[in-house]
């Protein structure tokens, strides 16, 4: 498992190995978790180890976010929630 996964909350991934989460492979497995039930830390250290436009460009790309988790992400990345595919899939 990478230093950056083990950094994350456990919760994160109490459903999956964490040692076989590989952090460029599963990058948008670990990006919709932090996001949908990762704390202000985990966030954080996500943006850093990521950036934030590598976040936010893989975020668009996910297909199901629940309202809440998508206005949040548009919000901190400050893009409209009308770009992200899980938006659009639904019209």
């Amino acid at each position: 498992m990478s230093a950056f996964v083990q950094s994350l909350s456990r919760r994160l991934f109490w459903d999956v190995d964490p040692d076989t989460i590989d952090e460029s492979d599963h990058c948008r497995y670990i990006i919709q978790r932090v996001l949908e039930r990762g704390s202000l830390e985990d966030i954080r250290a996500t943006v850093a180890h990521y950036t934030m436009p590598v976040l936010i460009d893989e975020a668009r790309r996910i297909r199901s976010l629940d309202p809440v988790t998508l206005a949040f992400a548009a919000c901190l990345g400050n893009v409209k929630e009308e770009t992200f595919r899980c938006c659009a899939s639904t019209r």
